[in-house]
């Protein structure tokens, strides 16, 4: 199997996250979350980094969490949505990872999302047209970045990991 860490790539609520635990679970690495590790480190949620400090010091932020995370041994990294947005990190994603873009229909996205209480910075105002607009201006990011692509919408945690792991995995 490839031993370069697994990253995710996505809008939010794609999955990034709930893939993430279960991947590195079943392939006993760890999970690094960018958005957590960076809210560990300022100690206040996304939405309040992006209040307080502004979108641009959120995306150095996430820089610095992403070389940190691809730095060290193979680990399954759920990136945030916009890390694909400074080409210094698509870079760096296509050298240090395979790179697995999830993706879904937007009425299952915005489902997913309206299920959390979780804050999104960048969908707090009409959710539906914002969420059109980011999938417009990445989608062409993150299909040049992907080494695979998979739509988690119908599909279970279970059945995502096996279609990560038959790209994984060299044919016999």
């Amino acid at each position: 199997m490839d031993m370069r860490s697994l990253a995710l790539v996505g809008l939010s609520g794609t999955g990034k996250s709930t893939l993430g635990r279960a991947l590195a679970a079943a392939l006993g690495w760890p999970l690094l979350d960018t958005d957590a590790l960076i809210v560990a480190a300022q100690g206040r949620p996304v939405a309040t980094i992006f209040a307080d400090l502004g979108e641009a010091r959120f995306r150095d932020l996430e820089s610095l969490a992403l070389a940190e995370s691809l730095a060290g041994p193979p680990a399954v990294i759920a990136t945030g949505g916009g890390v694909v947005l400074r080409p210094e990190n698509c870079t760096l994603l296509r050298q240090r990872a395979t790179v697995i873009w999830l993706d879904a229909p937007d009425a299952v996205i915005l489902s997913r999302l309206a299920a959390h209480d979780e804050g999104r910075p960048l969908l707090a105002d009409s959710p539906a047209a914002r969420l059109s607009a980011l999938r417009a201006a990445r989608a062409e990011i993150y299909r040049a970045v992907a080494d695979v692509v998979l739509d988690t919408s119908n599909l279970s945690p279970q059945e995502l990991i096996a279609r990560v792991l038959c790209h994984l995995t060299p044919d016999t």
